[in-house]
């Protein structure tokens, strides 16, 4: 009898731990704090921006039309440590980079929305790309602007250089429509800002990477991507960086 009443109070204590672990990962989404994006034009910041589009959700949006100066003094006022574009606040928090915030805007207020599931077959591709886009492609890209400035090469790198970090993408995007896999997700949002760098700023031969072009058209006519420059960019880009008047030939890789 006291064998059988063990059994019986082990099989109830595990389906209370069971029921109360499924109950976990279905949790509904948290009440949301006021958001607010300090911004400047045609800068990072426009990828909180375009998310909260898609999203649907409510934020502010902080800066002074055609004047980057005087937004980032605004950036400065709430953000004197480390004043960079964006400077999101949520509820009394601060935070800065851009795929910390969006993680924490979706996994906090929108779990289950542009984002692949954790146990999907495409979730890891997924966040190497929220990673990939500022960790290893922004970061050469602007490393090869800043030299090329000074010193436009000859040739490119027999190593890792800008254009490699593109046509890593334009693989990619070669088998597959987004950047998250079938469907339009965050990845997207944080890949446009780097890719539009690498074309714009003559870092790459736009035309070497249709499937990048192709990508940035899907992208570019989604409606909340037109209401984010509507809002964040309305005037066209404003203090654009010098172009760069020549990308180095492409060369034999070792």
């Amino acid at each position: 009898m006291k064998r059988l009443l063990a059994l019986i109070s082990s099989a109830i204590l595990l389906s209370v731990l069971g029921f109360s672990a499924h109950a976990q990962t279905k949790e509904d989404a948290k009440a949301m704090s006021e958001i607010t994006i300090y911004h400047l034009e045609g800068r990072r910041s426009e990828r909180i921006v375009w998310l909260m589009e898609e999203l649907g959700m409510p934020y502010n949006l902080e800066f002074v039309r055609g004047d980057l100066r005087a937004s980032m003094a605004k950036i400065r006022a709430i953000n004197p440590d480390v004043p960079m574009a964006p400077t999101v606040t949520i509820g009394d928090q601060i935070l800065v980079e851009s795929g910390a915030i969006i993680e924490v805007i979706l996994n906090r207020y929108a779990p289950g929305k542009l984002q692949p599931a954790i146990d999907s077959p495409e979730y890891g591709t997924y966040l190497m790309w929220m990673h990939y886009a500022e960790g290893s492609l922004a970061a050469r890209l602007f490393s090869d602007y800043r030299a090329w400035r000074t010193n436009p090469p000859a040739a490119r790198s027999r190593l890792v250089d800008s254009e490699s970090t593109v046509q890593f993408a334009e693989n990619f995007l070669a088998k597959n429509t987004w950047f998250g896999g079938a469907e339009f997700s965050a990845a997207d949002v944080m890949m446009m800002f780097p890719l539009n760098v690498a074309t714009k700023l003559n870092i790459v031969d736009e035309s070497q990477f249709p499937n990048v072009a192709a990508w940035k058209k899907r992208a570019e006519a989604r409606p909340a991507y037109q209401r984010m420059l509507a809002k964040a960019r309305p005037d066209g880009m404003i203090g654009n960086l010098p172009v760069l008047p020549k990308h180095a030939p492409s060369g034999p890789r070792g």
